[in-house]
């Protein structure tokens, strides 16, 4: 594969999303077709109907280890029918979540063991992982209101209406991931401007996928 895999961490309400429709939009003049952005759970046609039962707010009785294997389900489907076409074509990968938020929500969140969910998401991803993981960080009280103040009430998901200590679960389980692979995962300060935020991950991005930026290609 001669691609370059980047995927975009953080807790609700951190704005990853939001800075990655800035990105891609900064980025397209100048990649083109060699850009791909995608999401997760989703990505393509299996994995978007895998997602709507994972976020749907009546599956309320959803067991969490169901969770998780859905989302691992989910994932492995996305890699074989977007991720790694794409890789393979030599396409800069940006990527909204990957498995560093299943360990964060399921194994932290859901407390059903951070080792345990990155062993399953090892089987479902054949042991890939990004290049590199941006990671935005922000307590979970400011990123939980931000979703109060500027969300559409549609869209509010199973996960954004957990309580605070849930939220403050996953943050924790963020800061230990990046604290232990401190080469992948670079935390930007997500409490910063969004045009700070933006310029910090570009920076990141750039320096991790230089290649793609050089004159002439």
């Amino acid at each position: 594969m001669t691609g370059t895999f980047i995927s975009f961490e953080g807790p609700d309400g951190a704005g990853k999303t939001s800075a990655l429709k800035a990105i891609t939009a900064a980025l397209t003049p100048q990649l083109g077709d060699r850009l791909t952005v995608t999401r997760e759970p989703g990505g393509n046609p299996i994995s978007e109907s895998i997602r709507a039962i994972i976020l749907d707010r009546a599956n309320t009785a959803m067991d969490y280890r169901t969770e998780a294997l859905l989302y691992a389900a989910a994932r492995r489907q996305h890699l074989a029918e977007t991720i790694l076409p794409a890789l393979k074509a030599g396409n800069l990968v940006l990527c909204d979540r990957y498995v560093d938020s299943s360990v964060a929500y399921q194994g932290a969140g859901r407390q059903i063991g951070e080792a345990a969910v990155a062993q399953m998401n090892e089987f479902a991803t054949d042991g890939l992982l990004p290049a590199l993981t941006i990671y935005f960080d922000v307590p979970a009280e400011v990123g939980l209101q931000r979703i109060q103040d500027h969300r559409d009430p549609q869209k509010v998901d199973r996960l954004d209406v957990e309580k605070t200590a849930f939220h403050d679960r996953v943050r924790a389980a963020y800061l230990r991931l990046q604290q232990a692979h401190p080469d992948r995962i670079k935390l930007v300060d997500a409490t910063q401007t969004p045009d700070q935020v933006v310029t910090a991950a570009l920076a990141l991005i750039k320096h991790s996928a230089g290649d793609y930026f050089t004159t002439g290609n």
